[in-house]
C-alpha cells in the first residue's frame, strides 16, 4: 500500500513537472504566431522592408520556442500511456478522441505551413507567404483547442455513459465534448492568456533593444504591437477569467472554495482581495485568514452578478449544507452520502458482471438500475473520507491570487506602455520604462504559471471529477521507475529550458544589433 501511495504521488509530480514546463512554451507560441502574422501583415500592406525584417526577427524567436514545445508537449502525451494506463483504459475512447484530432488535424496543419513560413520567403508569393504564416497561427490555436477541450472534459465530463460489459465510459455525443461551456471558456482564457504573455514578452524584449539603443525606431514598432497585442490579450483573459469562475462555481464548487480558502460559506460572500492563511486554517474554519482585505459581497458579485447569491464553503460542501436567502439552513447530499453511492455503485458493478456470467439477466439488470442511479458518484467509493475530497487549500489559495495581483498589475503596466507608444513617446527614452517592461517578462510568466497550477491543483484529488480520483488512475508500476523518470525528465527539461533561453538571448542580442530598417 505503502509503494502503490509512493507510486501515485511520483506520478503526480512526474506530469505536474512535465506540465509546467511544457505551458512554459505553448503560451509563447500561440500570442508570438498571432503578433508575426500581424507583423507580415503590416509589411505587405505598406511594402516596406523594415517590416519584412521585423518580421523576421520575432518569426525566429517563434521557431525556437515552437520545437521546445513540441519537444515537451509530445512527452506529456506519452505519459497517459506509461503512468495512467488505467486511466486510458477507462476512458480513452472519448479522452483520445481530441488529441487524435489534434495530432491529425491542427499539428499537421502547423507541420506543413510552418515550413513554407520559414523557408518559402522567395519560393512563394507574398500573398501566400502571409497565408501561410495566419495558418500557423491558426494551428497553433487549433491545437489549443483540441488540447483543451480533452482537459476540460476531465473536469466537467459530459458526452458520455458507461458501459458496464467493456467495463469503460464511451462517448455518445461529441458535440456536448468539444462544445461544452467549461471547453469554450478554458480555450479562449488559455489563448487570449497567450497573446496577454507574448505580448508582455514581445513589449520586454523591446524595452531591452531600446535600453541598448539597438534598431531604436525597429524597437518602437515592435513595442507598439507587442503592447497593444498585450493589452488587448490581458482585458480577454480577464473577462475569460471571470467565466471560469462561474462555471469553477458550477462544475467545481471545491475548487471554488479552496482557492478563496473558504471554509464557512453564506450569502452574500465576501470576496479576499488579498490575504494570508493561517498556518492550519481547517482548524478555525469560521475565520481561516491571519490577515486579509476583504471585497464586500465579491464572491457572489464574481459567480452570479447578485449580492445575495449563497456560496458553500469547504465544510458546507462536505456537509451538504446549503443557506437559503431567507437564511434558512438546509441539509441535502453530503460528501459522506456521496461516498455510500460511490460503494453502492462499484458493488452494484461487481453485483452485475456475476449475474451476468450465471445468466441471471432479472438480477443483472437490478443492479445495471442501481449502478445508473449511483454512477455520478463512483469515484467517491475510491475515498477513504470525506476530507480526502479536499484539494490543497493553500496551494490553490495562494496559486488564485496570486494570479490575479500580478495580473492587475501586468494590466497596468501595459496601458502605460500602450500610452507610451501612441501618445507618450517621450517616455520611451527613460530608463524607468525600460526597466518596467524587462521585469514585467518575468511576471506574466508567474502570473500564467500560477493559473495553470490553480487549474490542476485544484481539482485534485480527481483525475475525473467525481468519477476517478488519482489513486486509481496509475499505472501497476513500482515507484522506483516513475522516481528515476521524474529525475531524468527533470535533468532533460532543466537542460532544454537553459538551452531555449540561451539560445534566444543569444540570438536577441546579436540579431537586433544588426539593421533591421533595410537589408544591409
Amino acid at each position: 500500500m505503502n509503494d502503490l501511495m509512493s507510486t501515485v504521488d511520483w506520478s503526480r509530480a512526474q506530469f505536474a513537472l512535465t506540465a509546467m514546463y511544457h505551458w512554459l512554451f505553448v503560451p509563447l507560441t500561440i500570442g508570438l504566431s498571432v503578433i508575426v502574422a500581424i507583423m507580415e501583415t503590416l509589411y505587405l500592406r505598406t511594402g516596406l522592408e523594415r517590416w519584412k525584417n521585423i518580421t523576421k526577427f520575432w518569426m525566429t524567436v517563434f521557431g525556437i520556442n515552437f520545437a521546445c514545445g513540441i519537444a515537451t508537449g509530445l512527452i506529456l502525451e506519452f505519459e497517459f500511456g506509461t503512468n495512467w494506463s488505467n486511466y486510458s483504459w477507462f476512458v480513452g475512447d472519448i479522452f483520445g478522441a481530441p488529441l487524435a484530432i489534434e495530432g491529425l488535424l491542427a499539428f499537421f496543419m502547423e507541420a506543413t505551413f510552418v515550413a513554407v513560413m520559414f523557408f518559402g520567403w522567395n519560393k512563394v508569393s507574398p500573398r501566400f507567404h502571409l497565408l501561410s504564416t495566419w495558418l500557423v497561427a491558426l494551428g497553433v490555436s487549433l491545437s489549443a483547442l483540441w488540447i483543451l477541450v480533452a482537459n476540460a472534459w476531465m473536469q466537467y465530463p459530459v458526452g458520455m455513459r458507461f458501459d458496464p460489459d467493456q467495463m469503460r465510459n464511451v462517448m455518445d455525443n461529441f458535440w456536448a465534448v468539444t462544445l461544452s461551456p467549461v471547453a469554450m471558456n478554458k480555450f479562449f482564457h488559455a489563448v487570449s492568456s497567450g497573446w496577454a504573455l507574448a505580448g508582455v514578452f514581445v513589449a520586454g524584449v523591446s524595452c531591452w533593444m531600446l535600453w541598448k539603443k539597438h534598431n531604436i525606431s525597429a524597437a518602437r514598432s515592435s513595442l507598439a504591437i507587442g503592447a497593444w497585442v498585450g493589452l488587448i490579450g490581458m482585458l480577454a483573459t480577464m473577462f475569460t477569467g471571470h467565466g471560469s469562475a462561474v462555471q469553477v462555481a458550477r462544475v467545481q464548487p471545491m475548487k471554488l472554495a479552496a482557492m478563496e480558502g473558504l471554509y464557512r460559506g453564506n450569502v452574500g460572500q465576501n470576496l479576499v482581495a488579498f490575504g494570508i492563511l493561517k498556518s492550519d486554517p481547517a482548524a478555525t474554519p469560521d475565520d481561516p485568514m491571519l490577515f486579509s482585505v476583504d471585497i464586500p459581497y465579491g464572491l457572489s458579485l464574481l459567480i452570479d452578478m447578485k449580492t445575495d447569491t449563497y456560496v458553500p464553503g469547504i465544510n458546507d460542501l462536505i456537509d451538504g449544507r446549503t443557506i437559503t436567502a431567507s437564511g434558512d439552513t438546509v441539509y441535502g447530499e453530503s460528501y459522506d452520502d456521496r461516498i455510500l453511492s460511490g460503494k453502492a455503485a462499484r458493488d452494484a458493478l461487481r453485483g452485475y458482471n456475476a449475474a451476468r456470467a450465471m445468466g441471471d439477466t432479472a438480477a443483472a439488470d437490478e443492479c445495471l438500475e442501481v449502478l445508473e442511479n449511483n454512477y455520478a458518484s463512483f469515484g467517491y467509493g475510491y475515498l477513504p473520507d470525506a476530507q480526502a475530497a479536499v484539494p490543497p487549500v493553500g496551494t490553490s489559495f495562494y496559486a488564485f491570487h496570486l494570479m490575479v495581483l500580478v495580473g492587475g498589475l501586468l494590466l497596468l503596466v501595459l496601458v502605460v506602455l500602450v500610452f507610451a507608444a501612441k501618445w507618450r513617446t517621450a517616455w520611451l527614452e527613460h530608463k524607468w520604462l525600460h526597466i518596467t517592461g524587462m521585469l514585467s517578462i518575468a511576471l506574466v510568466w508567474i502570473c500564467s504559471q500560477a493559473g495553470w497550477v490553480l487549474a490542476e491543483v485544484g481539482r485534485q484529488p480527481w483525475v475525473i471529477q467525481d468519477i476517478m480520483p488519482t489513486t486509481v488512475a496509475i499505472s501497476d508500476i513500482p515507484s522506483s521507475s516513475v522516481q528515476l523518470t521524474f529525475w531524468i525528465f527533470a535533468a532533460i527539461f532543466t537542460a532544454l529550458l537553459i538551452a531555449e533561453v540561451s539560445i534566444m538571448l543569444n540570438y536577441i542580442n546579436t540579431a537586433s544589433k544588426k539593421n533591421l530598417e533595410n537589408n544591409d
